[in-house]
């Protein structure tokens, strides 16, 4: 049987997490005892997940005895890099030993990427070290040579949208016989017909525009808001957000001086979202990145037409420039209101071809064919 780690430490359950989940998951269920996989625990991250990866038979790893994070919120720039440098440190030695002493066939780095890849130019461990890349990071001259250093001795690197694929190949990092796309395994049937079968969320039906994510810059929300506001006038139009994040309370301050409580309404994040999607008019990303957009893909496979920032690296993509969805510029307020204007003017027959046109394209972000392409790439390396 071949091991595979997973090492993706978080401060706050981001979607990456649950796409770890996902990932691990598809090669306990799909490989019939080919692999088995482990996901590591650095500081108490993973203790909110025991009871589901047990149910799902993942071995859980807990590399130190720390606490320190175990479902806690950190708020804030400041305190969540000081946590990084801690995880850094704490993990130091523990991730040495663990890979010298029970090395596994396969490390997949998702979160935290740093240590792993340091460890691994540095010390002689006798693995096949993976890199998940999202969102292509900024690159002065220190911080390219480290990557191009670290990367040499990385066995595959993979993306999870062709564009961020295609930056990574133009900035020559490393050798792109070594790039690969792999989607996430972002849509699961069986736990979104569970999900609304359990829902206790009472919403009215199709009467509001739905945003789901963080409440952080990168979802840019306080954009959101103000063009709402503007595009919607003296109309009775809803926006609901959902989320939790630093951002939260200054969010319910712009609804409050604005005094549209009425229009905008922020509720806390639930894992049983999609009732959200279920019963929306419309969903809509305002991002200013994303990579790929998780609860884009989200919205696609549940039916919902879309109305999408063009921010790199995923909306493009997952919309297909325009056939599964609709795309204003990026952060641009007038684009945005022309857009979602030309959304409340469309026939029932076009909003049906985009919904199509959305969902078949969600269908590529399933459990099974992420087990599929990751299976063959395992092999490729192995």
């Amino acid at each position: 049987m071949k091991k595979v780690y997973y090492w993706s430490p978080f401060i706050t359950p981001v979607a990456t997490v649950r796409a770890v989940i996902n990932s691990a998951n598809t090669l306990k269920a799909f490989s019939k005892s080919e692999y088995q996989p482990s996901i590591i625990n650095v500081a108490g991250e993973w203790n909110v997940f025991k009871k589901e990866l047990e149910d799902k038979e993942i071995n859980l790893i807990e590399l130190t005895s720390s606490n320190i994070i175990n479902n806690k919120k950190y708020k804030g720039f400041l305190k969540s890099r000081l946590i990084y440098i801690y995880i850094f440190f704490l993990a130091f030695f523990p991730l040495i030993r663990l890979l010298k002493s029970r090395p596994p066939d396969f490390f997949i780095i998702h979160l935290i990427s740093p240590l792993p890849m340091i460890i691994n130019y540095f010390f002689k461990i006798n693995t096949k070290m993976i890199l998940r890349i999202s969102g292509f990071p900024k690159l002065n001259l220190i911080r390219k040579l480290f990557w191009k250093i670290t990367l040499s001795k990385i066995h595959l690197l993979t993306c999870p949208t062709k564009a961020t694929k295609k930056d990574i190949e133009l900035n020559n990092l490393v050798q792109n016989k070594k790039i690969k796309t792999l989607y996430d395994p972002i849509i699961s049937p069986k736990n979104i017909i569970y999900s609304l079968k359990n829902s206790k969320i009472k919403l009215e039906d199709r009467n509001y525009f739905l945003a789901v994510g963080r409440l952080t810059r990168q979802k840019n929300f306080t954009f959101l808001i103000d063009a709402f506001k503007t595009f919607n006038g003296k109309n009775k139009n809803k926006l609901i957000i959902v989320g939790e994040g630093e951002q939260k309370d200054t969010l319910l301050k712009i609804i409050r001086s604005n005094k549209i409580e009425n229009l905008v309404e922020v509720h806390d994040y639930t894992e049983n979202i999609y009732h959200y999607y279920k019963h929306a008019k419309c969903f809509i990303l305002s991002s200013l990145w994303e990579d790929p957009g998780f609860v884009l893909v989200e919205a696609c496979y549940m039916g919902l037409p879309i109305i999408s920032s063009d921010c790199k690296n995923g909306p493009e993509e997952i919309l297909e420039y325009g056939k599964n969805g609709i795309l204003f510029e990026n952060n641009k307020k007038t684009s945005f209101i022309k857009k979602i204007k030309l959304f409340e003017n469309l026939s029932k027959d076009e909003i049906r071809k985009l919904i199509v046109n959305a969902k078949k394209k969600s269908k590529e972000f399933t459990p099974l064919k992420h087990y599929k392409k990751l299976i063959i790439l395992l092999k490729e390396i192995d």
